[in-house]
């Protein structure tokens, strides 16, 4: 038993060669995702409004 795991762990290192690090190159702001903007805004300020009202009316 304790031969298998000494070979894995002599092995192992070769294996796990890590390759370079790519930069991820940035896509275009699609219509979707600016519409999904626009709705995540107007529901924050909604959100905002409502807090608002409950704080207001103690």
């Amino acid at each position: 038993m304790r031969l298998p795991l000494c070979l894995l762990f002599l092995f192992t290192p070769a294996v796990a060669v890590a390759e370079a690090f790519q930069r991820p190159i940035p896509q275009p702001q699609t219509a979707e995702a600016e519409l999904s903007y626009l709705v995540a805004s107007i529901l924050m300020l909604a959100s905002l409004a409502a807090v608002q009202w409950l704080v207001s009316r103690r």
